[in-house]
């Protein structure tokens, strides 16, 4: 296992598996950690590529007791694990909130990196605006907040039960539930930033090959929000995962990972 320091003293958590083919960045969403990408990682590694996972600020491994868990933040760490290991041209996924990070890290790259996946991706915004018709609002997300705060077991086990379109097996929702328990309560801030992030103008002015990988159920970022993405930038294709949740990499692993090697060898 691997960490680097990037506030003060404070570290992060992140793996790093060698390989020859495309370098890919995997960054998980808000409450999980590098383990959501089980069934994906290994697959990707097997077909050669060098493939780097890590923990957001807050959350797994790394430390949990940041000053600053704000998407930038999380977005500059992204950056300084590429420039630690000296990736070539890495392709980003983000999914979730990981999808803004993945988004800010690739406008801070900018010709270094190599393409963005967005998987069910919280980018360019997760809240509405009069502009933006598409998610929630930031009273929704303060009110999630809430309940973790008054009772952190019971929200996430509702917050886990909701992540696939079809309920999956305990053992699976066990799994995910487990994940979001580990997040410290700075973590939550992380959400809260989402909130008020926006990055229409980042994902519009990005020069490199996006992929959208997203469910027609998702019930936490619309399908229809991955679909105006295709407006902000002629680059972005988007794949439609037919009755797949939040989470397609776990709902339709198959299809998934044929789309994303796909991408990575183009």
């Amino acid at each position: 296992m691997s960490y680097l320091a990037v506030e003060n003293d404070r570290r992060i958590y992140f793996e790093h598996h060698r390989g020859d083919a495309r370098p890919i960045v995997l960054i998980h969403g808000w409450g999980a950690n590098t383990r959501c990408w089980d069934t994906t990682a290994p697959a990707l590694k097997a077909a050669g590529h060098e493939v780097v996972l890590v923990d957001l600020r807050a959350c797994g491994r790394s430390d949990k007791d940041f000053e600053d868990v704000s998407i930038a933040a999380l977005a500059e760490d992204m950056v300084k694990v590429v420039e630690h290991l000296g990736l070539t041209s890495p392709v980003i996924n983000g999914w979730s909130l990981g999808g803004a990070v993945a988004t800010a890290a690739a406008a801070s790259l900018g010709s270094r990196a190599g393409g963005l996946v967005l998987t069910g991706g919280a980018s360019p915004r997760y809240t509405a605006t009069d502009d933006w018709p598409y998610g929630g609002s930031a009273e929704d997300v303060e009110g999630v907040l809430a309940g973790a705060a008054a009772n952190r077991a019971d929200t996430f086990r509702g917050v886990a039960g909701a992540v696939c379109a079809t309920p999956p097996s305990s053992d699976v929702l066990d799994w995910i539930w487990g994940m979001f328990l580990e997040m410290g309560p700075a973590g939550d801030d992380s959400l809260r930033d989402l909130a008020r992030t926006d990055l229409r103008k980042e994902l519009g002015g990005l020069d490199i090959p996006i992929l959208l990988l997203h469910g027609r159920d998702d019930a936490f970022v619309p399908f229809a929000g991955a679909e105006a993405v295709l407006e902000l930038n002629s680059r972005a294709r988007l794949v439609p995962f037919d009755a797949c949740g939040h989470a397609p990499f776990l709902e339709d692993r198959d299809r998934y990972l044929a789309e994303l090697t796909g991408f990575l060898k183009s």
